[in-house]
């Protein structure tokens, strides 16, 4: 994958995304069924040849291009810390995952069992869901710390709710694959700021331009 602003900005947005809709499901038990079914199909996005491909285009990682903008962008004041935290845990997790060549596999494993079932159930199918979240449960939640999820216990006490948000946190872990293989990186966050911004902001008025 090329190191461009470009992918950096697209990997970044669909961190955010996964993060956003991980707190609509603690807080409200439900989330946007075409964002979710975005960032799940990421997941079984095996020879994708560009980022482009993985999420189906731009325009379905939209909200995750205005969240990146509204919580990077300097003195904003629409930031959201428990967005941010989710997105910096994710960041965190995945360089971990890297280290353990044992738990990838495992993880592909189950996902490649996920992406086969969905062809009978559908991915945003409960089973789905309920695989991925084993799926994560069995490898990410093993590295530790884990990721604390707030929102109202009778929704994170839901299994089904559970499972999603479990598989929206390894999607945002494939988006962190992503940003790390386009040359993210703690000082390119920093000192790259801008002109990933400048990149998000270009691509939100080009989407908004072609709906």
């Amino acid at each position: 994958m090329e190191a461009s602003h470009r992918n950096r900005a697209l990997a970044l947005a669909a961190l955010f995304q996964s993060a956003a809709l991980v707190k609509d499901v603690a807080w409200r038990g439900q989330c946007d069924a075409d964002q979710l079914q975005t960032m799940i199909g990421s997941l079984f996005a095996f020879e994708a040849s560009s980022i482009d491909d993985v999420y189906g285009g731009i325009v379905h990682l939209r909200r995750g291009l205005r969240t990146m903008v509204e919580q990077v962008q300097a003195n904003s004041p629409q930031v959201d810390g428990e967005i941010s935290r989710y997105v910096i845990n994710m960041l965190y997790l995945e360089r971990k995952l890297m280290k353990q060549p044992g738990m990838i596999k495992t993880l592909r494993d189950g996902i490649e069992v996920a992406a086969h079932q969905s062809e009978s159930f559908g991915i945003l199918h409960e089973n789905i869901m309920s695989r991925l979240g084993q799926t994560y449960q069995n490898t990410i939640s093993e590295l530790g710390p884990r990721i604390i999820v707030q929102g109202e216990q009778n929704h994170l006490g839901n299994p089904h709710n559970a499972a999603r948000i479990r598989a929206l946190l390894l999607a945002g872990i494939r988006g962190a694959v992503l940003w790390r293989q386009a040359g993210g990186s703690r000082w390119k966050l920093i000192f790259g700021r801008n002109a990933m911004l400048a990149e998000a902001r270009f691509m939100l008025e080009e989407t908004a331009e072609a709906s």
